[in-house]
């Protein structure tokens, strides 16, 4: 009998360790693989990878990299705004004036946006009426409106911004100022980020600890609803919902978000790239990173 239970124990560990002997191979597969990827692309990558279904799986790939935050900087300045609207600050329902004009962080003199380099010009045409803030969150964060994200960004203040995300646990992501301030720009103040910071606060809104409940669905409502699709969805499955955010200027393109399958499953994905030296190679080899990780998670 004593031979027995030794030899049922035995078999049990055997089954955990081959177990876990696959999942690692598994893994340093997917690594590979993706190298392997990265080294097809003329230019700077970082990929993270987090399996909020089964936090030990992860992966991560330059993810201390510092990168121009492009416009990936608005989901915290989307979150800020939650924030303060929980702390009585402000009501997202409330309208504000829509303005065209704003001050630079290096001397304060006056800049404003222009149309053609804006990837919204809907919202123009509202310029020195009062628009909803929720309506102008719903703008800069599915339409990318720079325009919109410079009001915001002036109303709840940048330094704020990016205190709550030191709070949420992203130590490098800095947020200084809104878009398009060339001066601040030429002196190299940038917003920037890390993919380890942009995975921690996609994470923090998929566990609801960006906000409470209420306001995390309600920020992964928007960002299920981006209109640019050509990085994490564009070759996944339709029925694969993706709740994300994208960013790109010359030479630079990015995306962060939450994947959530049809069998309840979920995984935060960032993806981040700077130096393309084609941009439209480098978005295709990025799309179809996002397309080797869903089919990991798929398969296990």
């Amino acid at each position: 009998m004593k031979n027995f239970k030794s030899t049922y124990y035995l078999l049990i560990l055997i089954c955990i360790l081959t177990s876990c002997h696959q999942k690692i191979s598994k893994n340093e597969n997917l690594e590979h693989t993706i190298r392997t990827q990265i080294d097809s692309i003329n230019g700077t990558v970082a990929v993270a990878y987090y399996n909020l279904s089964d936090p030990k799986d992860s992966l991560f790939i330059n993810v201390d990299e510092n990168f121009h935050a492009a416009s990936t900087m608005k989901v915290p300045v989307m979150i800020e705004l939650f924030k303060q609207a929980n702390e009585g600050k402000l009501n997202v329902n409330d309208s504000i004036l829509l303005k065209n004009e704003f001050k630079s962080i290096v001397d304060g003199s006056i800049y404003s946006m222009d149309i053609n380099d804006d990837s919204d010009d809907v919202i123009y045409k509202h310029i020195g009426t009062k628009v909803a803030i929720k309506d102008l969150i719903h703008s800069m964060i599915t339409v990318s409106s720079n325009l919109a994200t410079n009001v915001l960004i002036e109303l709840v203040n940048a330094k704020n911004v990016t205190a709550t995300m030191r709070n949420l646990g992203a130590k490098n992501i800095n947020v200084l100022r809104g878009v398009e301030d060339i001066k601040a720009y030429n002196k190299g103040l940038s917003n920037t980020t890390t993919a380890r910071d942009l995975m921690i606060i996609m994470k923090a809104i998929a566990k609801n600890k960006a906000g409470s409940k209420a306001d995390s669905k309600a920020m992964i409502d928007i960002l299920k609803d981006q209109q640019f699709k050509s990085v994490i969805p564009k070759h996944l499955p339709n029925s694969v919902t993706v709740a994300h955010k994208t960013g790109s200027i010359t030479g630079v393109h990015h995306d962060a978000g939450i994947v959530y399958l049809p069998d309840g499953r979920s995984y935060v994905i960032v993806l981040l790239s700077k130096e393309l030296k084609d941009f439209e190679k480098g978005t295709e080899q990025l799309a179809k990173i996002s397309k080797t990780i869903y089919n990991y998670v798929v398969d296990n």
